[in-house]
């Protein structure tokens, strides 16, 4: 009887391998073509498996909580020489390679484990550490360091004793010794992926702007909106627009070369269990709120379940986050390492505004927008005339 290898599949752009979390069925049971078999995680989302033909799972070569390279085969499905005809696949063929497998799994050495040789997906470009903490590394730290998958961010408060404050190897384990005297808990692949985003944005040369707006108008035209937009999306909406206008701002430098945006998709920030995920509107210059609304929502829902459709993240080319949810009034947002600009909404509060015409202060809801920028792309005067626009907009929701 065939048996049809299960296949860990492409789950995205840049994704490399991924970590089973749950198997849903069991060796034995009888499964449906396009059937859920697996449950996996990577680094922005879980997602599932499926089986590959009808028949019977076989077995599972995986372990859970063990992770495996796109292209592993994840187990097998026995099925019948017609489907396996119907599938294209030769039945020799599919015994050799079951063979072969059934082998390999019998000598702890399944396709796929991170022991042959699988690479994690989370591998950035190593930050500079301060000068306090490593400011030079020998071959020897450096490939210790390479062995246990750690930074040179992660030394930073390491004093060293070797020559003019190097850290040595013997610092080095003197370290690692005393953290596990501390207590530990693992770091979800979502913490794992922000942290090296983050070390990569730092790699810039960063600046932020601020500018209080007045949100009086925004949440009069809000209460007459069914669904109501998030003041999130009002100012996603009016970034949008900005760069519509000029999406200069959005480029970004490569090498001694600017590119340009091909279209306006903007991301906004979604807190999620252990990390944050960057669910993306395209085309936002070029659909109005009301319709932008109902599409906002429901990625707002799939992004704190880790469900993000493959349409829906990554190739933004800017990021608004509303840290005003958490309280917050002022704060200075990380672009993310492939975009130029996030843009920043703040808590409202009432405040005194100076009335012309009455001559008199009256009470308006005004919030602090930020923009954080790459400065090598952006210069404080290019970023203060995109925010003030954004701010003019955003005093415009009908235009919206």
């Amino acid at each position: 009887m065939p048996r049809i290898p299960i296949i860990m599949p492409q789950l995205g752009e840049s994704i490399a391998e991924a970590t089973v979390i749950q198997l849903l069925v069991q060796a034995g049971d009888t499964v449906e073509a396009d059937q859920d078999v697996l449950e996996v995680e990577t680094n922005k989302a879980t997602l599932t498996v499926t089986a590959p033909c009808p028949g019977r799972l076989h077995q599972f070569q995986v372990k859970v909580n063990e992770s495996y390279a796109v292209g592993a085969i994840l187990g097998y499905v026995d099925a019948t020489d017609e489907v396996a005809a119907r599938l294209g696949l030769d039945t020799l063929q599919l015994k050799s390679s079951a063979e072969k497998s059934g082998s390999a799994a019998e000598n702890g050495t399944a396709d796929g484990e991170r022991g042959s040789g699988v690479q994690p997906t989370v591998r950035g470009l190593p930050v500079p550490a301060h000068a306090a903490g490593a400011s030079y590394m020998s071959p020897r730290l450096k490939a210790r360091m390479a062995e246990l998958g750690l930074h040179a961010a992660d030394l930073a408060g390491v004093a060293g004793s070797g020559a003019a404050g190097r850290v040595t190897i013997e610092d080095f384990e003197q370290f690692l010794a005393n953290l596990e005297r501390n207590k530990m808990s693992p770091a979800s692949s979502m913490r794992v992926a922000v942290a090296d985003a983050m070390r990569r944005s730092w790699t810039r040369p960063l600046a932020t702007v601020a500018l209080p707006v007045g949100l009086d108008a925004l949440l009069a035209h809000r209460k007459n909106c069914d669904p109501r937009p998030g003041p999130a999306l009002y100012a996603l909406r009016a970034l949008a627009l900005a760069l519509a206008e000029n999406s200069a701002p959005a480029g970004r430098l490569v090498g001694n070369r600017i590119v340009h945006p091909s279209a306006i998709d903007i991301g906004f920030a979604v807190e999620a269990v252990e990390g944050v995920l960057v669910p993306v509107l395209r085309n936002a210059d070029t659909r109005r709120l009301k319709e932008l609304t109902g599409r906002y929502n429901e990625l707002v829902d799939l992004a704190r379940q880790r469900r993000l459709p493959a349409d829906a993240t990554g190739g933004s080319i800017a990021t608004v986050t509303n840290f005003g949810t958490f309280g917050l009034t002022w704060a200075t947002p990380i672009p993310l390492p492939e975009q130029t600009l996030v843009l920043g909404m703040g808590a409202a509060r009432r405040v005194p505004n100076w009335d012309e015409k009455r001559q008199q202060f009256v009470p308006m809801m005004e919030a602090n927008l930020t923009l954080s920028f790459d400065h090598r792309v952006l210069d404080g005067g290019a970023a203060g005339r995109l925010l003030a626009r954004v701010a003019a907009l955003i005093n415009e929701p009908e235009k919206l």
